[in-house]
C-alpha cells in the first residue's frame, strides 16, 4: 500500500510537466476560439492523441498509479489550460470509468479501446444517466431495459439528458431500469455499440460554459444490444436483483449500490481536480495583473484589499487540492470514505473555482468583465462543477447522511 506523502515522485512530475506543456502550447492559443464556435475541438483531440494523452494507455497508467494522484494531477493540469477543451479531451473517461467499475475483463478489453479510437482517427465516447425528470433523483429513471430472452438481447427505451458526447459517440454507456419495483437498485449499465438502429442524437445543448465540449440529449427508440452488453453479464446483475429483493422484503438492511453510482463515487475526486485547475488558472492570471497593474502609482496588488483576496485564492486552491489528494489517495488504496471524502473534495473544489474566478474578475475589474481576458471563461465554465456529477446539494446531502448512518439513496 503506497504511503500518503504531499510530493510528486520524478516520474509524476514528468508528466506533469508535459501535460503543463501541452495545456499551455496547445489547448489555452485554441480556448477562446473553440469556446466560440461551441463545437467539439476535434483538431485538438487528435493532437492530444498524436502525443499519447487521448488514449487507453495513458488514462490507465494514471489510473492505476499506486499512490493514487495521476488522474487529479492530469485533471488540473489539462483544465487549468481550458475546461472546456479539456473536456472535450477527457470526457470519454467517464464512460471508460463506467466500464471498468461494472464491467468483466472481456467487456473491458473489447469497449474501451473503441471509445478512443486511434491517433488517425480520434472516437469519443458517452456516459449517459441523467433524463429529464431524473438528475440527482436517480431512482426516478424513466429509461427501460427489457431482456428478450429468445434472443438473447436488451431492449432499450427512454430519452438522456446532458450526456457529454451524446449522439456523436462511437459508444454509449447507458444507464437503465431492469426493475422499476427495486427503485435506483434495478439499474443497470449497457454498452451501445457504434451505429446501433435506434440511437440519435436529441437536442444540443448551447450551454452558459464549457461550450467546447459537447452536451446533448440520447434518444433510445427500441435499441436492441446483445445479451454480452450488459456489463457485469446477466448472472451477476441476476444475483444483485436476487439479494436487493431479498433486502426489500427483509425491511432494508444493506445498501446495494447501483451503477450510475458506483460510477460518480469513482469520478468524483476527478472532477474536484479539475475544479482545481480551472480555480488556479484564474488565480494566476489574477496574480499577474495585480502585479502589473497600476493605479495611483504603484502596482494595485500593493493594496490589502486586492493582496488580501489573493491570499484566500492560494490557500482555498491549495485546501481543494489537498481534500483532492486525500481522497484520491484513499479510493486507490482501498480506503472507505466513512466520511464522504469524495463528495468533500467534490463539493469544496467546485464551490472553491466558482469562487476564485469570481474573484479574480473583481481583480481585473472591467477587463475581467471582457472576452479580451481568459478570467471572463473561466468564471463561466466553473459553473458547472458545482452541477454536473452531483450538485453541491447533493453533495452535502451525501456526507450529511454519511456522518448520520443515514441510509444515501
Amino acid at each position: 500500500m503506497a504511503e500518503f506523502t504531499l510530493e510528486l515522485n520524478d516520474d509524476q512530475k514528468q508528466v506533469r510537466d508535459w501535460l503543463h506543456g501541452f495545456a499551455a502550447d496547445v489547448i489555452r492559443p485554441a480556448a477562446s476560439e473553440w469556446d466560440e464556435r461551441e463545437e467539439t475541438p476535434w483538431p485538438v483531440i487528435q493532437e492530444a492523441a498524436k502525443v499519447g494523452i487521448y488514449s487507453l494507455d495513458f488514462y490507465a497508467q494514471q489510473f492505476f498509479d499506486p499512490t493514487g494522484l495521476g488522474i487529479p494531477m492530469a485533471m488540473e493540469e489539462l483544465f487549468w489550460g481550458d475546461a472546456g477543451i479539456a473536456l472535450s479531451i477527457v470526457g470519454t473517461g467517464l464512460a471508460a470509468v463506467g466500464v471498468l467499475a461494472n464491467g468483466t475483463e472481456e467487456q473491458i478489453g473489447t469497449w474501451i479501446p473503441q471509445m478512443y479510437g486511434d491517433a488517425e482517427d480520434v472516437k469519443v465516447a458517452a456516459f449517459c444517466s441523467s433524463e429529464p425528470d431524473a438528475g440527482s433523483d436517480v431512482a426516478s429513471m424513466r429509461t427501460r431495459a427489457v431482456y428478450d430472452e429468445a434472443k438473447d438481447e436488451w431492449v432499450l427505451n427512454g430519452t438522456k439528458t446532458w450526456a457529454t458526447n451524446g449522439g456523436i459517440a462511437n459508444v454509449h454507456v447507458v444507464v437503465a431500469v431492469v426493475d422499476p419495483e427495486l427503485g435506483s437498485k434495478g439499474h443497470a449499465s449497457f454498452i451501445v455499440p457504434p451505429d446501433t438502429p435506434g440511437l440519435s442524437q436529441g437536442q444540443k445543448f448551447k450551454k452558459h460554459g464549457i461550450r467546447a465540449s459537447h452536451t446533448a440529449e440520447v434518444v433510445l427508440e427500441d435499441v436492441r444490444v446483445p445479451g454480452h452488453c450488459l456489463l457485469g453479464g446477466k448472472g451477476k446483475l441476476d444475483e444483485r436483483l436476487a439479494r436487493a429483493r431479498e433486502r426489500a422484503r427483509a425491511g432494508g438492511g444493506e445498501r446495494v449500490k447501483n451503477a450510475a453510482m458506483a460510477t460518480f463515487e469513482a469520478s468524483r475526486p476527478a472532477v474536484g481536480a479539475m475544479a482545481v485547475g480551472t480555480a488556479r488558472a484564474a488565480y494566476e492570471v489574477a496574480l499577474d495583473y495585480a502585479k502589473t497593474r497600476t493605479q495611483f502609482g504603484r502596482p494595485i496588488i500593493d493594496n490589502q484589499g486586492v493582496a488580501f483576496q489573493l491570499a484566500d485564492m492560494r490557500t482555498q486552491i491549495d485546501a481543494a487540492r489537498l481534500l483532492v489528494w486525500r481522497a484520491s489517495w484513499m479510493a486507490t488504496t482501498g480506503k472507505p470514505f466513512t466520511s464522504a471524502e469524495g463528495s468533500m473534495s467534490k463539493l469544496y473544489a467546485s464551490e472553491t473555482a466558482k469562487k476564485v474566478t469570481a474573484q479574480a474578475i473583481q481583480i481585473l475589474g472591467g477587463n475581467g468583465f471582457t472576452r479580451e481576458y481568459p478570467v471572463e471563461r473561466m468564471h463561466r465554465d466553473a459553473a458547472i462543477y458545482t452541477i454536473f456529477e452531483g450538485t453541491s446539494e447533493i453533495q452535502r446531502l451525501v456526507i450529511a447522511r454519511t456522518l448520520s448512518g443515514m441510509p444515501i439513496r
